[in-house]
């Protein structure tokens, strides 16, 4: 069998290094070829050492050098693992050449999804999704029929302010946003997770991906995280996919698919121990619940820019985008990020979706919103969020 050959856009990240360390697993199915990171340089140098690695880049290379790693390293697949719309033209271009892409990043699919889609269709490329709920849902889909599907339903961990009140929510520090209860991510995506704005973008990202409107695509709360994803058939059907939160699982998976890796992720789940079958075992719960929109405004948010459609999406990605930065910074307050992302949404003049239109609205949106927070720093100084020591 011949070794597949992958290149990594973002590989010093947590996506990336995690990916790296399934790949070591089994390099008899995988050849490194290319990897692209931002600032880390040492570490990926170690990367390239290590892996043998024919074309590399770093983030002063700009987007020059990502397209380079995905159009010159001979990649089969290409895992994108970048943060932002840095790898835009790259991973476009990736799509045209037929490669298939293993995608890791919101902010792409969210902003530019519908076109992306078209182009692998129109090559061939393969998208395989690597967020953990819609690997579960793609999993879920596989022989079925796209008309037999009733709806969707991507489940959330909630973050660590799930039971927390609005009050204690106003006053939480980015040291508190960042301690996740069961997810280990980088601090964008983490943040993301205390916000709940990762499953808004997710339900975007589940609607490009699956052909399915934002009614037909459910979110429910499920702080154990076993559950990833559920398929909710025409006949009442359901079908979920169960696994550790192990990030590494969903990986694996969307870079050897349509095999299956032995080994990749954490502990194995029993089964009969995990549905509560096992009558020697203690007896798992399992909860589910709907999201509070009150406490968690930035999914509704995420509902309304997929129901506006066009360039919305790319409005709320960057937006977002640049209020997490804040925060992590220590600029703006914790509820105030999802507060500027929908006043950034509303200046922003909305158009039809094409490449260069969601590139201008990026742009925008993003200079939309530093000017937002300048505004909220004079206003309202009190409320800066204290950053992590």
């Amino acid at each position: 069998m011949s070794r597949r050959r992958v290149a990594i856009l973002g590989s010093t990240g947590s996506i990336g290094t995690q990916a790296l360390e399934v790949l070591s697993l089994h390099p008899e199915r995988f050849e490194l070829v290319g990897l692209a990171a931002g600032r880390r340089v040492t570490l990926l140098r170690e990367q390239v050492e290590r892996f043998g690695v024919r074309v590399a880049a770093i983030g002063t290379d700009g987007p020059e050098g990502l397209m380079r790693v995905a159009l010159e390293s001979g990649a089969e697949v290409i895992l994108v693992a970048t943060d932002g719309f840095v790898a835009f033209d790259a991973v476009f271009a990736a799509a045209e050449r037929g490669i298939d892409l293993a995608i890791a990043n919101k902010e792409l699919l969210v902003s530019a999804g519908e076109l992306l889609v078209a182009a692998a269709r129109r090559s061939g490329t393969q998208i395989l999704p690597v967020d953990s709920e819609h690997n579960a849902i793609f999993q879920c889909l596989l022989g079925e029929r796209e008309q037999d599907v009733a709806s969707i339903a991507l489940t959330a961990s909630g973050g660590p302010f799930w039971r927390w009140g609005l009050p204690e929510m106003e006053r939480a520090s980015v040291a508190q946003a960042l301690r996740h209860p069961t997810w280990q991510m980088g601090a964008k995506n983490t943040v993301d997770s205390a916000t709940m704005m990762n499953k808004g973008l997710e339900v975007i990202e589940a609607s490009r991906l699956f052909r399915l409107p934002g009614d037909r695509i459910h979110i429910l709360v499920h702080p154990q995280s076993i559950a990833h994803g559920f398929v909710i058939f025409a006949d009442g059907s359901v079908k979920a996919q169960l696994c550790a939160p192990d990030m590494r699982v969903p990986i694996g998976f969307a870079l050897a698919y349509p095999d299956r890796l032995d080994g990749v992720g954490g502990p194995r789940i029993d089964p009969m121990i995990a549905l509560g079958a096992q009558p020697d075992a203690p007896l798992l719960r399992y909860e589910f619940e709907r999201p509070d929109l009150g406490r968690f405004p930035c999914v509704r948010l995420a509902y309304e820019a997929l129901a506006t459609g066009g360039t919305a999406p790319a409005a709320l990605s960057a937006a977002n985008e640049i209020a997490v930065a804040a925060f992590v910074d220590g600029k703006i307050g914790f509820m105030e990020i999802a507060r500027s992302v929908a006043e950034v949404v509303g200046r922003v003049p909305l158009q039809e979706a094409t490449p260069a239109a969601v590139r201008a609205v990026d742009r925008q949106a993003r200079q939309t919103a530093e000017t937002v927070l300048a505004d909220y720093k004079q206003r309202r100084p009190a409320t800066r969020a204290t950053s992590p020591q």
